[in-house]
Order: structure tokens, then sequence, then C-alpha cells
């Protein structure tokens, strides 16, 4: 099936043409129709999987009609709320792009940047609000921003938004909004807590539509784990970059401090890298992105909270410098930031003696065993079940490289 078998405005299909998308993927084919009838929609996908379209398409396109017969269009008719500036930043990109030649406008309002400019834009016409919960609140009780008009509400990112806390802020939220509206919850994992709230939330004849292969991974993702010390994870990760040197890089690290640490110890030889994380200001949060982004910055090193949901193109490396500690479905939404689209990916993880419960942890949550760059032997090479990927091929490279030197250097103390 393609976009212009929906009954869409032909506005909405130029934008959906622009953006390169030609056919729907399962979360969008699923998702769309029920949304365009109105109706409440629960959705569970892992990320990479085109959630964000999946959403935006209906929303655009019923306003867009419903506009054109309202004797009143003023006011906001819709509200995203998301759990980061970044996925703020991110998704109002989408919907503007989308929505581009429809009569639909959209904003985005979030903190850490001056709020007189969302106040400004607030008094002009504006159709869908994307915003994080603490922004949003601020204007409300300032009465800069009314919702009484509003008819959606969409939760996306909603396993995140539990995770950082925001559940009141969406009680409180729903609790300003007219009774009569459709509620769209969207998330990348579910679990007691998200089932609790969503079911508290929509309707309770809401579509559920859940695509969850066995192997949440995408398959466009190759990756794979290496055994090796805390105190040489920079020797590999400085390897790994020189092997690279044309690639775009994503590593996650730990805490912000540790983000700082590692992009210290690459900037002593000579990579340039740039952090991205919660206790950077919002405009350098943003400016970093959109380095990194465009290709002016190669190498970027980010935690999860940051990094969590956002859309850059051609990641092509993903690195877990730290395994994620604190929830095993991090693994996932850390590699998913490679491989989208029809793109393929690769991702290597260094786990460290200390990690290897948490590797445990992660091999559980994804229902498979993760492959090991195993170098103790010669033919490692054939243990690898996608021995042939030229990515994985230079992680080896560089981690042999690596070893070789260690070996080099034990052998010098010896004499």
């Amino acid at each position: 099936m393609k976009f212009e078998e929906y009954d869409l405005a032909p506005g909405l299909i130029q934008g959906i043409e622009e953006q390169g998308f030609k056919r729907p993927t399962d979360i969008q084919f699923k998702s769309i129709p029920p949304i365009l009838k109105g109706e409440d929609v629960l959705a569970v996908a892992q990320t990479g999987t085109g959630k964000t379209a999946a959403f935006a398409i209906p929303i655009i396109n019923n306003l867009h009609f419903r506009k054109r017969n309202e004797r009143r269009p003023d006011g906001i008719k819709c509200i995203v709320m998301v759990p980061t500036h970044e996925l703020a930043m991110q998704l109002t990109d989408v919907f503007t792009k989308l929505g581009k030649y429809t009569n639909v406008k959209t904003y985005g309002i979030y903190g850490g940047v001056e709020q007189d400019p969302q106040i400004q834009a607030l008094q002009n016409r504006i159709d869908i609000l994307i915003a994080t919960p603490g922004r949003m609140f601020d204007l409300i009780s300032q009465g800069y921003l009314q919702v009484h008009r509003v008819e959606t509400l969409i939760l996306d990112e909603a396993d995140h938004m539990l995770d950082l806390g925001f559940i009141k802020d969406i009680r409180d939220m729903v609790a300003k909004l007219p009774k009569r509206k459709q509620t769209l919850f969207f998330s990348a994992t579910i679990n007691k807590k998200i089932k609790q709230l969503a079911y508290s939330l929509i309707h309770k004849n809401a579509i559920r539509i859940q695509i969850s292969p066995k192997d949440p991974i995408s398959k466009n993702v190759d990756h794979a784990v290496v055994f090796v010390e805390m105190d040489d994870k920079r020797f590999f990760l400085e390897r790994l970059i020189q092997e690279n040197p044309d690639s775009k890089i994503l590593v996650f690290v730990r805490t912000q401090v540790r983000a700082e640490r590692v992009a210290k110890a690459m900037e002593r030889v000579e990579i340039r890298t740039k952090t991205i994380h919660g206790g950077k200001e919002q405009k350098d949060r943003t400016r970093v992105l959109e380095q990194f982004r465009s290709g002016g910055l190669q190498v970027l090193i980010a935690t999860d909270v940051s990094a969590r949901g956002i859309d850059i193109p051609d990641v092509e490396y993903v690195v877990n410098y730290d395994l994620p500690t604190d929830k095993a479905e991090n693994y996932v939404h850390r590699i998913g930031r490679t491989g989208r689209g029809k793109k393929r990916g690769q991702a290597v993880s260094f786990c460290s003696a200390d990690e290897k419960p948490f590797l445990e942890e992660i091999e559980k949550y994804i229902n498979n065993s993760i492959d090991v760059l195993d170098l103790s032997t010669e033919d490692y090479q054939d243990t690898l079940l996608f021995s042939d990927s030229t990515g994985l091929d230079r992680i080896v490279r560089a981690i042999d490289e690596v070893e070789e030197r260690k070996r080099k250097k034990k052998k010098g103390k010896k004499k």
C-alpha cells in the first residue's frame, strides 16, 4: 500500500513525498486508519519504526479538512507531550515539514530557552502544539497558553515520560482538557506501569496496536559486544574512531561526568568530539545536535536522557562505551539510533568485568544473546554470524590493533 491510497489532503501527500516516504511502515499502516476516524489509540513499537509519522500524518490531515469547514478555527486543537527538549524540536520539525503544503500550523515550546519568543508565537494562530511538561505548565499558569479547544492529546515516548517522573504532569494536563477528546498513547516499550497509565487515559474501546517482533533489535543493525578492561575503553574508542574517519559515530556513556572525561581523553589524542547531556545549557545542546545532524561533527558523546528518541540521519556506529545500568531496555533505544529506515548500522558495546551482570540483563530483555567479538583466538571472525559486515570488520581491526599494542607493551616490560 502507498500513502496515495489513503484519503489524504493533496498538500499532505506532497509533504510526505518530499520527506521521501514511499510506503507506510507497519506501525503507520496500523495506526493511520483508526486515528483518521478519530479513535483513541494505544500503540507500542520499537524505536526507528516511524512512530512519529504514524500519528503526525492523520492528525495533520484531520485538522486540515476540519479547519476548512469550521467557523471558528482559532485555538490549539492538538497537544503533543514529549519528555525532552530535543524530542520537542525534532517533532516540531517533522510536523512542520509534513504539513508544509496544508493550512495546519505547528509550534514547539520547551524549557532551557527564553520564553518571550514562545509567548509571542502563541499569540498567532497555532493548531498543533508540541511541548515538554515544564514549559507548558509555566505558560498555562501565566495565562499565555489556552487549552480549552484541544481536541486531541498525544503522549509520545510515554515510557520515557514515566521514567522522568512526569506522570503527575500528564494527569494534570488531562484534567485541564475537554472531556471529549481523542487520546493517542505512543510508547517504545510496554510494562505494568505504562499499561495502568494508558488505560486510565484512553477510551475503554481504544484501538490497541503492538509491533513487537521476538527480537526488539532492528534487523538493520549488526550489534556485538567486546570484553575489555574499564581502563582500556578509551584506547578501543580511539582506534575505532581513527579506523572510521568519515563515519558518524554516537557514543553512549553512563553519566555527565563520564561524558566529559571521555571527551577529554579523545582530545588528548587529537580526536574532536562534543558532548550532550543534562548538564549543558539548552542552546549548547541544540547547537551540538545540529552540528552532528548536519555532518559538521563526526563524533558525539551522549548520556541516555539527552539522546533518547532523537532521530539523527546517517549514524553509522553506536558505541556503548558504558553498558546501560538502570534499565536493560535502554540498550534497545541506544542502538536504535543507527540502522534507521532502510539503512544499515553497526553497534558495539564495551563490557568490563563489573558490567557483565548488566549484559546478562540486556540479553534477557532482548531474548537473545549478543555476539561476542572474541579476540582470544586467531579465527574469532569465523564465530561471528555477521563476519561479512564491513562495519564490524572495521571494529574488529580497531580492537585487534589495541590488543596487539598491549601485547607488545607487556613484552617490553618483561625484557
